[in-house]
């Protein structure tokens, strides 16, 4: 069942009744979903060793910890953004690893090809 899909595809019908509609939530919702299912298979792919997304998960990690930081611990921008990068830093090195060790060795992969 091409679950991540079907939420990409929630994500997109929300913002389109949001945008049309004019509804704010409809339209934070529809990112959420679209962000979340896109996520999820830039996550399989990755640790499937088949593309790197070590960027984009690195960047999740670091929009995550400022977010935490900023919002639910209240903490001052400048000490969310420096430990965001920090996290972003430990996160990417992290990750090339992993996709590295699924990958058979390589550092990144082109659309997929094999070799």
């Amino acid at each position: 069942m091409p679950l991540a899909e079907l939420v990409i595809l929630g994500g997109i019908v929300s913002l389109i009744v949001g945008i049309v509609g004019q509804h704010p939530t409809a339209i934070g919702i529809g990112i959420a979903l679209a962000g979340l299912g896109g996520m999820e298979v830039a996550i399989r792919e990755h640790f499937a060793g088949y593309r790197s997304h070590t960027t984009l998960l690195a960047g999740a990690v670091f929009v995550l910890t400022v977010g935490v930081l900023f919002y639910l611990a209240n903490q001052i921008l400048a000490v969310c953004l420096g430990v965001g990068a920090v996290a972003f830093a430990i996160s990417f090195f992290l990750a090339r690893r992993a996709f590295q060790r699924a990958s058979g060795g390589l550092g990144f992969r082109v659309g997929g090809m094999r070799g």
